[in-house]
C-alpha cells in the first residue's frame, strides 16, 4: 500500500503487501518504506516517503517521460529519457555509496514500463503495469476484508508481535477492517480515474493523474491508516498483557 517508486503508489513495490509495498511501476508510490511507519510512535512523512531525494527519484522518471513525449510526440525519446533519469539515480547512489534499494526498485518499475511501451508502440502502455498492480492490490485488500482477515491487521499484528490475537478484539478488528477499506478506496479511485485515460490513450493526462494520485494520495492514506492503528491493544487496556515477545 504501496508507494514512492514512480509516480503512483505502487511501485510500487518491494514487499508483497500493499500497505508497504513499493509500487515498482513507472509512477508508483512509496510502498515498502511506509510499512514501519504504521507502528511508529510519531508519523514521519519524510521517513515514510524516503525524504526529498526519495520523492525526486520516484517522480522524476514518469514526469520526464510525459514531458518529453508531449514535446517530441515520439515514443522512443520519451522512453530513453525516462530510462536515463533512472540509471542516473542509481549511478549517483553507487558513487555516493548510499543504499540503492529505492533507486533499484524504481529502475525495475521503469524497465517494465519501457518494455511494454516499446513492445506495443503505444505510449500509454508505459503506465499499464501500474494499473494491473493497483487492480491486484485492490482485489487483495477487498478479499481480506470480506474474509474477516483485514490485511492491515495482519501486517500490524506481525510488526507488533501480536500475531492474529487482534481478531479476538471486536473493536480492534473493526478498526483494522476500516483501515484496509481506506486502501481499497485508494486503489479503486486510482483505477476509476486512470483506466479511462489509459483506454482513451490520453498520455499527458494519464501521466499527470499518476503523479497527482501517486505519492500525495498514498501518503495521505498511510497517515490515515496510522491514525487508526497507532494504539496497540496492550496500550488501550493496561490490564491486558502484550501478546508479543
Amino acid at each position: 500500500m504501496s508507494e514512492p517508486v514512480g509516480s503512483d503508489a505502487s511501485s510500487a513495490t518491494g514487499p508483497s503487501t500493499p500497505v508497504a509495498a513499493t509500487d515498482v511501476t513507472p509512477g508508483g508510490a512509496p510502498e515498502g518504506r511506509g510499512l514501519r511507519a504504521l507502528t511508529a510512535t510519531d508519523f514521519s512523512l519524510a521517513e515514510a516517503t524516503g525524504g526529498v531525494r526519495g520523492l525526486v527519484e520516484s517522480i522524476a522518471p514518469g514526469l520526464v517521460f510525459v514531458i518529453v513525449y508531449l514535446v517530441a510526440r515520439e515514443l522512443t525519446p520519451a522512453l530513453v529519457a525516462a530510462s536515463a533519469v533512472t540509471v542516473l539515480a542509481v549511478i549517483v547512489r553507487l558513487a555516493q555509496r548510499t543504499p540503492v534499494t529505492q533507486a533499484l526498485s524504481g529502475a525495475i518499475g521503469v524497465a517494465i514500463g519501457v518494455f511494454w511501451a516499446a513492445r506495443s508502440g503505444q505510449a500509454e502502455d508505459y503506465f499499464v503495469v501500474g494499473l494491473w498492480t493497483n487492480a491486484g492490490y485492490l482485489a487483495l485488500c477487498l478479499v481480506s476484508v470480506v474474509a474477516g482477515w483485514p490485511l492491515v491487521g495482519l501486517i500490524v499484528g506481525l510488526l507488533r508481535g501480536e500475531g492474529t490475537t487482534w481478531r479476538q478484539d471486536r473493536a480492534l478488528r473493526s478498526r483494522y477492517a476500516l483501515a484496509t477499506w481506506c486502501w481499497v478506496a485508494l486503489f479503486g479511485v486510482r483505477l476509476a480515474v486512470q483506466l479511462p485515460l489509459y483506454l482513451g490513450a490520453e498520455v499527458g493526462w494519464l501521466g499527470t493523474a499518476r503523479l497527482a494520485m501517486g505519492v500525495p494520495l498514498w501518503a495521505l492514506t498511510l497517515w490515515v491508516t496510522w491514525l487508526l492503528v497507532r494504539t496497540p491493544a496492550a496500550a488501550r487496556d493496561p490490564a491486558r498483557p502484550h501478546p508479543g515477545p
